[in-house]
């Protein structure tokens, strides 16, 4: 059964006290970019939470901290800007119902402009930024400050997010970090540095970078570990069987 929009996604949240905000989306995803790098913006930035979005088509999963629930879509504003962080991915057969309800929510603010953060997965090792947008004049406030790909697609939540952006007139920008298929922070960290330009937060981005260092650092050892676990198990085999 489809999902009925008007009934199915929630959100219930305080008014928003900016007419014509800048938004800001991180949702779950390549390398967990979007939801890393928001998270931190607010924390970092102590952005007041306002509310929250929930749907019966959400995965059963909430997070926790200090033993206090979090719900896992949550809206939180400090004018001019408005962020959406998730902690849950959003399921491909909801990301048109979820889009449309968010922007419908935001309708009536007439937000200046939609900005979606998320991870695109190369071959490469580098830590680019991707920019895409719904407009010329969109694409033109980014182009300094990311790389554009010549052709390609995006997929997810963070595509329908800009298609209804686009279908809306709205003002919509898609910024892509460059990353694997793992929590990636300093994929995270690269992408909010654009944001950082972009808005002029003046963030402090080494927390982040530090905690890029750690991860970076687990993952080496957990792959040295698992390698020679295999060097083990395959020297085992290639002991001789007596009996």
């Amino acid at each position: 059964m489809p999902p009925d929009p008007s009934n199915d996604i929630k959100i219930m949240a305080s008014p928003l006290k900016e007419e014509s905000p800048t938004v800001l989306m991180g949702f779950p995803g390549s390398g967990l970019v979007g939801s890393i790098a928001l998270q931190y913006m607010v924390d970092q930035l102590d952005f007041p939470l306002i509310g929250n979005m929930t749907s019966k088509y959400f995965a059963p999963f909430a997070m926790m901290a200090k033993g206090l629930i979090n719900v896992p879509v949550r809206i939180y504003e400090k004018p001019p800007l408005v962020a959406i962080v998730a902690d849950i991915p959003i399921h491909p057969m909801i990301c048109y119902e979820v889009a449309n309800g968010i922007m419908d929510w935001l309708d009536p603010y007439h937000p200046r402009e939609v900005v979606t953060l998320a991870g695109v997965v190369t071959n490469e090792p580098e830590k680019r930024v991707f920019g895409v947008a719904t407009s010329e004049e969109a694409l033109a406030r980014i182009q300094e400050l990311t790389q554009f790909l010549p052709v390609g697609s995006i997929s997810g939540i963070a595509s329908s997010i800009l298609t209804e952006c686009k279908v809306r007139n709205v003002p919509g920008i898609g910024l892509l970090g460059e990353t694997v298929n793992a929590p990636d922070p300093r994929a995270s960290a690269v992408t909010l540095g654009v944001l950082n330009r972009m808005y002029n937060l003046d963030m402090d981005m080494q927390p982040l970078l530090d905690q890029a260092e750690e991860i970076e650092s687990t993952m080496h050892r957990l792959a040295e570990e698992v390698l020679q676990s295999a060097e083990v198990s395959q020297k085992r085999e290639n002991l001789p069987m007596y009996g």
